[in-house]
């Protein structure tokens, strides 16, 4: 299976007085993740900026296995999981030197930008994804 991956450094604004790396920041450096994987297939920060829908996170299963350290250089993934008729699910990790610090689980939802509610993932996303990784359905 393919992986897509961006790396990153921990900068003093990531950090707590201590020089490690704030808990909540996994969730922005996971963000980065998904955000540059959507614009690698063409797809701004709301992923369909000619549709009516928008993505959003609707859950995250995070995991918190070591810490991160001002100064360190990290690379985290966003991988596929699944494809459902208004969801998508992916598995992340950041690493260090190849050690994993955190895992998580993230299902990013299509909604209505008008109304908020579910709305089918746009064809043209759920086709690169596809083309991507291959047909997982």
């Amino acid at each position: 299976m393919k992986e897509f991956s961006v790396p990153l450094r921990v900068y003093i604004e990531d950090t707590d007085a201590g020089g490690i790396v704030y808990y909540a920041n996994y969730l922005k450096f996971m963000e980065r993740a998904r955000t540059e994987l959507l614009r690698s297939f063409g797809f701004g920060k709301a992923a369909t900026p000619d549709s009516e829908s928008l993505l959003v996170v609707a859950s995250a299963d995070i995991k918190y296995l070591a810490p991160a350290r001002l100064d360190d250089e990290l690379l985290v993934t966003a991988n596929f999981q699944k494809v459902a008729k208004t969801y998508l699910v992916f598995t992340q990790q950041v690493l260090c030197n190849s050690r994993c610090l955190c895992t998580a689980q993230v299902k990013v939802a299509s909604v209505s930008k008008d109304t908020m509610k579910p709305s089918p993932l746009p064809s043209d996303l759920v086709a690169a994804l596809k083309n991507f990784w291959g047909n997982p359905l």
